[in-house]
């Protein structure tokens, strides 16, 4: 999470110094492990319940080896720490003290103009340092926001040494430890510029380990009790797994904190789609708004206003809720126990346990919980909070429908090879996020198309292997098969990319898929028609172009109004100004089965050239005026339909 947060405001915390203060001690565990974790901080200040250590000016190098001593010790405080290793100006205090004399090097450090001071406006003060990490890794809650009291927080122990949000002045907090922040004092200091997420994101790494332990032994007890595997084997092999387990959980985790920064980037203009998943999520019982510190509609409304987006922590939240919703659907859905998950199951276990005891993963009691966690987390991760709710929305479908076209879109555009590109291409933070949102509104496009192909009412699988062959050749000809307007939105897209610092061989593949814009609908015509795939789209292009629906069509698919209401209206127009022109050549092939589709077009225009000059007319006096309304695309929707109708 704290690299996350750095990455984005460009530092390295692996190689670059930056300031750390933090609450706990090296024997920690939190603590601990975080102070270790990289040899370039500075640790300048930390507080347990015993001591209280100042490091106005440690040496990066140094001070990482002494706290690693102190790390592998069996038990340890601060007063083991070498003292002639603390830079002039430190040392370690007792929290007893009466008083507490600063040298100028820590009144500096701290920013403080006193130089005797008790404990506990010490341990205060080094909360509201101007650092550049706080690092919460011991027990307290030791900050809240300014409208909270002391009694609303409820630990009376540490009222004494509170800060409110206001007056923190680090640049990143950490938030190992359970409950650093209440949730009100974490939105007050995102909102003042501070990077937070919630302890139950910064440390989720604990639960998802003890998850993956009790999934591991589950598996492996099945083996013991069918002689396969004997006690001492499995122990040897579960110690084996140590660090590839840690991996697992890390990666889960990396890009959990990834798809927040993607949720955040959306900013205020998404306030108003943020209020209404707000109001899904308590409509179908699983977020409580006021215990949650989410404000009511009209206060949200107000901030966007304000140029005020949702903060991390409240994202977290939505997450979170979001998560399990999506996982309830899709555990009580037959994708849960569809054979073609038997990968992304097995795919959830070390590498170890794949081969030698898959029998005993494919028949693990928790299967279905364990598939629907997997892709429920594959989908807000990679889509963000938004677009699964919104096509359910939409399109009419389930939750448990959209998954399943997640699913068949995934294997269909082998998304992960895009996907696991844009990561590993070197990119600043803010390019490689916007990258990220480009994919997911291009893929929900082709969700949203896969549902209306029927991926709802039967397995993904079978539909892609139906849609695959027909679907390549479009795919290696997508270029050549692109109508005018659409061929310059793909490379006004792929330059926008350029322009914001994604590498140009990443945006081409970007841009690819939106080429690929309605390629689902018309694989799954050529092969209920019998038709060539390629002749069918030149026809699709040509009435396209003709019509002026290419444009109508790449205008609303790009659209993100604020708006909840207009986002579903310019969503749909994107999928019908596909859908009309597909019925029509549908309805042209079966009548004219002896004529190529594009002289069919020809005949229909030279018979109706009148009327589609009419319409031409109507769609240049919209591309003339711009930014175009969601209300003129509406109107150009329903003029179309009329004319292909006729």
């Amino acid at each position: 999470s704290v690299q996350r947060h750095f990455l984005e405001m460009g530092v390295d915390v692996q190689k670059e110094s930056v300031s750390v203060a933090g609450c706990g001690d090296m024997s920690g565990d939190v603590f601990g492990n975080g102070m270790l974790l990289s040899k370039a901080i500075k640790l300048v200040a930390a507080f347990d319940h015993r001591h209280i250590f100042l490091d106005p000016d440690p040496d990066p190098a140094a001070s990482w080896k002494e706290r690693k001593r102190l790390f592998d010790l069996p038990r340890s405080s601060w007063t083991d720490y070498k003292s002639d290793l603390i830079s002039a100006g430190g040392g370690v205090y007792p929290r007893d003290a009466k008083s507490i004399k600063l040298s100028k090097q820590a009144m500096a450090m701290l920013d403080l103009e006193t130089a005797e001071i008790e404990p506990e406006a010490l341990i205060s003060a080094i909360i509201k340092a101007p650092v550049d990490l706080l690092w919460f890794g011991g027990i307290g809650t030791y900050i809240k926001d300014s409208t909270e009291n002391d009694a609303d927080v409820g630990d009376p122990t540490n009222d004494p040494v509170r800060a409110v949000a206001s007056d923190v002045r680090a640049r990143v907090i950490g938030e190992g430890a359970n409950l650093g922040v209440t949730q009100a004092g974490r939105i007050a200091y995102a909102i003042a510029g501070g990077r937070i997420n919630t302890d139950f994101i910064d440390n989720s790494a604990g639960v998802d380990c003890s998850d993956n332990e009790v999934n591991i032994k589950i598996a492996l007890a099945s083996a013991q009790n069918a002689g396969k595997l004997s006690d001492k084997k499995r122990n040897a092999l579960l110690e084996s797994m140590t660090d590839e387990v840690a991996d697992i959980v890390l990666e889960d985790n990396r890009k959990q904190a990834l798809a927040l920064s993607i949720a955040e980037a959306g900013g205020e203009t998404s306030m108003a789609s943020y209020s209404r998943l707000i109001e899904t999520l308590e409509e179908i019982g699983d977020l409580d708004r006021h215990t949650e510190g989410l404000g009511n509609s009209e206060a949200l409304a107000r901030r966007a206003g304000d140029g005020i987006g949702l903060t991390r922590p409240e994202l977290a939240v939505l997450l979170s809720s979001a998560k399990l919703v999506l996982q309830d659907a899709i555990e009580a859905s037959p994708l849960a126990s569809d054979a073609a998950m038997e990968p992304v199951l097995i795919g959830m276990f070390p590498e170890p346990m794949r081969d030698t005891f898959a029998s005993e993963i494919r028949t693990h009691r928790l299967s279905h919980e364990l598939v629907a966690t997997e892709l429920a987390n594959r989908i807000i991760n990679r889509l963000g909070l938004l677009p699964a709710f919104e096509l359910a929305e939409e399109e009419g479908a389930s939750l448990a429908a959209v998954a399943n076209a997640f699913v068949a879109a995934d294997q269909l555009f082998e998304m992960e090879v895009l996907w696991d590109t844009i990561e590993s291409t070197k990119m600043a933070e803010a390019a490689r996020i916007n990258a990220f949102e480009r994919v997911a509104l291009a893929l929900r496009s082709h969700m949203a198309d896969l549902l209306r192909a029927g991926v709802a009412k039967r397995p993904p699988a079978e539909l892609v292997e139906e849609l695959r062959e027909r679907f390549s050749e479009l795919d290696a000809q997508a270029q050549r098969l692109l109508g005018g307007e659409s061929l310059q939105q793909s490379r006004r897209i792929r330059s926008e990319l350029v322009d914001c610092g994604v590498p140009d061989a990443v945006a081409r593949k970007v841009a690819h898929l939106f080429e690929l814009d309605g390629v689902v609908g018309l694989a799954k015509l050529a092969r209920e028609a019998d038709v060539s795939a390629l002749e069918l789209t030149d026809a699709f292009t040509d009435l396209g172009v003709k019509l002026g629906l290419d444009w109508a069509q790449g205008t609303a698919a790009l659209m993100d109004p604020s708006d909840v209401w207009e986002r579903l209206l310019v969503a749909g127009l994107a999928r019908d100004f596909q859908q009309m022109r597909l019925d029509f050549l549908r309805d042209l092939v079966g009548s004219k089965a002896k004529v190529s589709p594009s002289k069919a077009i020809e005949a229909w225009a030279h018979d109706n050239h009148l009327a589609i000059r009419q319409f031409r007319t109507m769609v240049e006096r919209a591309q003339a005026h711009s930014p175009v309304a969601p209300a003129v695309l509406a109107q150009i929707a329903s003029q179309a339909r009329n004319l292909l109708e006729a």
